[in-house]
């Protein structure tokens, strides 16, 4: 069974850092483009960032640019969401997805989903 785990979630305070990774398992997802989402209680799960299978091309939201960066390592079949200058508002949980398209920012164009990580900021 394909499994996507993230993992590096945690309570930080404002202004910190975090860096999440999601590493799946039963199989690679080196062809796959690869996002990240987000959820807050009581709200729609939120396109955070996507990045293409090679890595050449990136899309990042609009609320979160300039602090929050995707990357992945196709060697270690792993993508990353370094998220810097935390904000309160940035309390969610954070999901990593796989698609078979390249960037996708849309929930409905990915195939594979992690269970999520609990990332939360305190002001």
């Amino acid at each position: 069974q394909v499994q996507l785990a993230e993992s590096g979630g945690g309570l930080v305070q404002a202004g910190g850092s975090l860096r999440l990774s999601c590493a799946p398992s039963g199989r690679t997802f080196i062809n796959y483009g690869m996002g990240w989402f987000r959820q807050a209680p009581g709200k729609e799960r939120e396109f955070v960032a996507a990045i293409s299978w090679s890595g050449s091309n990136t899309a990042i939201a609009d609320s979160v640019k300039d602090r929050f960066t995707i990357s992945r390592d196709n060697a270690k079949n792993t993508v990353y969401l370094q998220m810097n200058s935390l904000k309160p508002e940035d309390t969610a949980v954070y999901y990593c997805a796989a698609t078979r398209t390249t960037v996708a920012v849309t929930t409905s164009l990915y195939n594979f989903w992690g269970q999520g990580t609990q990332v939360t900021v305190s002001s």
